[in-house]
């Protein structure tokens, strides 16, 4: 059996060149600019975008935040919403994650259910010979209402998207069951896994009926 050890000890703003304390922009305990979903930072006519803030590290993110804040500073009038940013970390089985996961949604009130979908019901992961990981669906409990999905599986970042578009559009786990997904991808874990709150998916047939 392959262990493996991760150590992860963070990164740090490279910001202490630009004299931002001259001019009154504020920085986290961490060493990084606080900005709005503007892009702004306290001091109002400044904004700021990508690793140096304390927005999540992702090229993605840096992207969008560059581009909204530019338009932002000719006036516009655009946010970054990250509610629905979907994180990957590309190892082996990838992790991949989007939305609430249970316990913060229990931080903000909300009561959950949840199911765990192992993929030896994914009959992709069969065809590709490797069942380990699962898919977790995290649901608003009174209205089945998707708010988070988090994903161990060697093409998690593949279908993670997926799920942060349901979110997005605030679909519930009946939607999702209702939709049509190819079969023979392991995305259609995403559908067997809001099936998981209604049925046994193990007696189904193929094609997450």
């Amino acid at each position: 059996m392959i262990r493996s050890l991760l150590v992860a000890t963070g990164r740090a703003a490279n910001v202490e060149a630009l004299s931002l304390e001259a001019v009154g922009i504020d920085l986290t305990e961490s060493g990084r600019i606080a900005v709005d979903e503007h892009l702004r930072t306290g001091v109002p006519h400044i904004y700021a975008a990508g690793d140096c803030t304390d927005q999540p590290q992702f090229v993605y993110v840096a992207a969008a935040a560059g581009s909204r804040a530019a338009e932002n500073m000719t006036g516009g009038d655009v946010t970054l919403d990250l509610r629905t940013m979907p994180a990957v970390v590309f190892i082996d089985p990838q992790i991949a994650t989007v939305g609430l996961t249970e316990a913060e949604a229990h931080m903000k009130g909300i009561e959950t259910d949840s199911r765990v979908l192992t993929l030896d019901n994914v009959q992709r992961a069969h065809v590709n010979f490797d069942t380990h990981g699962f898919i977790k669906m995290v649901v608003e409990a009174d209205t089945g209402r998707l708010l988070g999905v988090q994903a161990v599986a060697a093409e998690a970042g593949e279908l993670i998207q997926a799920a942060a578009l349901a979110i997005h559009h605030g679909m519930t786990i009946a939607d999702l069951s209702s939709q049509l997904f190819p079969y023979l991808t392991m995305v259609e874990g995403l559908k067997l896994a809001a099936q998981m709150f209604s049925k046994d998916v193990k007696q189904l047939s193929c094609c997450a009926a």
